[in-house]
């Protein structure tokens, strides 16, 4: 009779050892054998009469192996079911575990030992906490919404092509292409194209500009393209943040000038079709109003980041590092060497902290997604999508099978229903936390943006 013993070896982290018997596999082996002979096929014989000894010895050794794995494995996960364990992963093979070379013909007792990682039980202190945290609301100057007034004068105003580069204003469509330190272009070198205004590039790089024609080029190194301010975006948008260190060519392909557009009832209906905005004061709520929600936005997404550092960091959970740390070094189809373990752990293992917190509180709250929900979703989703590129509605039967459509893709099912759920568990965490609303300037929440948090260790 098999005996089944567990024992602690760590944080977390538990042996189980499984002593069998040969009374626990051999009758399985019997079995496995009697069921071959009869159901094989084998040339010589007719179905169901090949001998048990012609069987044991055609397939004898892989059949005893087979069941005295299976008997083993059938063991663990009874015990696992039996004592109720909240394992991490799948059991791996432990350390200590002897090597068998098993034998049909000398049957004996084997011992199987197997190592699991168990699921900590925590408490989340920021959640009873009455420390308060700042939801920023950024402060909307008057110099923000004139720059956002003469930004929409230049969209709705009118564009021509010039042969020179003569103002701040002017656009410029231009190709970047790769130089080596020889000044040649580098073939199958980075290359991109981009248009805009003279006043987005660094002051150095706008002096070299001005005055230049169609066709003409300068060299500079991508990182001292662009001014500062808008940097970071642009190089975003052309896909370079891998490039800064290169030098390009800047070759100037088309130069347009925009007459600004006068402020007035025509502007409006030209940026707001349809809106019925009709003198400067209901233009500029329409427009604060815009920029409010533009940056309440980002100080969202700030809020959501902060509180997802500060649970992960600040929430004290055992997490049991040595055997996860070999479950992702054997525990996988193939073997994965320590050192790419340990140069991934760090990020496993905060995302592992958050599915941890994030699953605790979903069950807490009794948090999910309904059916109706997953629809309403998809179909604001689709209305946006159509509303952006400015097509009419669509008859609501099109629309509600274009929604089941999309609902029966699993890929987009999943992202839709794990968006909604981060929605109802940001939720539920903002409604527990202390909460202060504290106005911030852009400069001053920006710095913030771009400062890297700190946070204890784990």
């Amino acid at each position: 009779m098999a005996t089944i013993s567990q024992q602690n070896i760590g944080l977390q982290h538990e042996k189980i050892t499984i002593q069998l018997v040969k009374e626990d596999y051999l009758p399985s082996v019997q079995k496995s054998l009697k069921k071959i002979s009869k159901d094989a096929a084998i040339p010589g014989f007719r179905k169901g009469m090949v001998p048990i000894g012609h069987v044991k010895k055609l397939y004898g050794q892989s059949v005893f192996t087979d069941e005295i794995l299976k008997v083993a494995g059938a063991k663990l996960e009874e015990h696992l079911v039996q004592t109720k364990a909240e394992i991490f992963a799948r059991p791996i093979p432990a350390e200590t575990q002897i090597q068998y070379q098993f034998n049909m013909d000398l049957p004996e007792d084997y011992v199987f030992e197997f190592e699991i990682g168990t699921r900590p039980d925590f408490q989340i202190p920021l959640l009873s906490s009455t420390t308060s945290l700042p939801v920023y609301k950024i402060i909307i100057t008057d110099a923000m919404l004139q720059e956002e007034i003469e930004k929409l004068q230049l969209k709705a105003g009118d564009m021509s092509e010039t042969d020179e580069v003569t103002s701040e204003e002017n656009v410029l469509h231009i190709s970047l292409s790769e130089l080596d330190e020889n000044g040649h272009s580098v073939e199958g070198g980075t290359q991109a194209k981009h248009s805009l205004l003279l006043k987005y590039f660094s002051d150095n790089v706008k002096n070299q500009l001005l005055n230049k024609k169609v066709n003409d080029h300068i060299e500079c190194v991508l990182n001292e393209v662009f001014g500062d301010a808008y940097k970071d975006s642009i190089i975003q948008d052309l896909g370079l943040a891998n490039d800064l260190n290169k030098t390009m060519k800047i070759s100037i392909e088309k130069i347009e000038k925009i007459e600004k557009a006068e402020l007035g009832k025509d502007m409006y209906e030209k940026i707001y079709p349809g809106r019925d905005i009709d003198t400067d004061e209901k233009f500029k709520e329409l427009l604060i109003s815009e920029i409010q929600a533009y940056w309440d936005g980002h100080a969202r997404n700030y809020l959501q980041n902060d509180i997802f550092e500060r649970l992960v960091h600040e929430t004290p959970i055992t997490i049991p590092t040595e055997f996860l740390k070999r479950w992702m070094s054997v525990g996988g189809e193939k073997y994965t060497p320590m050192d790419v373990v340990e140069k991934e752990y760090g990020k496993f293992e905060h995302q592992l902290r958050w599915q941890l917190i994030s699953d605790k509180i979903i069950e807490e709250n009794k948090l999910d997604v309904k059916r109706d929900e997953m629809e309403q979703a998809a179909r604001m989703q689709v209305m946006s999508y159509f509303g952006q590129y400015g097509m009419p509605s669509m008859d609501d039967s099109w629309m509600d099978s274009l929604i089941q459509k999309q609902l029966a893709d699993k890929k987009f099912a999943d992202e839709l229903y794990n968006r909604i759920i981060t929605d109802k568990l940001f939720f539920t965490i903002q409604n527990q936390l202390n909460l202060q609303e504290t106005d911030i300037s852009t400069e001053e929440f920006l710095a913030l943006i771009n400062k890297p948090h700190h946070h204890h260790h784990h």
